[in-house]
């Protein structure tokens, strides 16, 4: 597979997830979460008509996808993620600015989201995207051994 710095992002297929892209969803989850969403968690977002977009390459193949939750002015990043082997290359960054542009086209006025503070890569893309810590949740994930780890809360002015 070609490297994002030589793929033309407008060949790209970027659009609505669709129940039928679930089964390659839930497997790219799998790969690049420790603790990742199950299929039905996929499901139950598609069915509450929450926005959620995947990104395909010219041949089809699942790249990345994001899920948002909008409550009232702002949106909720809920899930977003690039297949291990592309990250780095820059398509998590085209999907965060998807999702901003989603959630502004939605009336959103500013983004919220949750990342551990062990997931130092995705700290270090929303800090230079513009996202300010706001708070901590603490114990919010699963981690390994039965314990917990906290989130770090985000927010993004769009």
């Amino acid at each position: 597979m070609m490297p994002a710095g030589q793929r033309d992002l407008l060949r790209l297929d970027y659009r609505p997830m669709l129940a039928s892209d679930l089964p390659e969803v839930a497997a790219l989850e799998q790969r690049v979460y420790p603790h990742p969403w199950t299929q039905g968690n996929f499901v139950d977002s598609l069915h509450s008509a929450y926005p959620a977009w995947v990104l395909r390459d010219p041949d089809g193949v699942l790249l990345g996808y994001f899920l948002l939750m909008l409550v009232v002015d702002e949106a909720h990043l809920l899930n977003v993620a690039v297949d291990g082997a592309l990250q780095g290359q820059g398509l998590g960054r085209f999907l965060l600015d998807q999702a901003c542009h989603c959630a502004r086209q939605h009336g959103m006025v500013s983004m919220l989201l949750e990342v551990r503070p062990s997931n130092t890569r995705a700290l270090d893309i929303y800090q230079r995207y513009g996202f300010e810590q706001i708070g901590r949740r603490k114990g919010y994930y699963p981690a390994s051994n039965g314990q917990r780890e906290d989130a770090i809360v985000m927010r993004h002015a769009l």
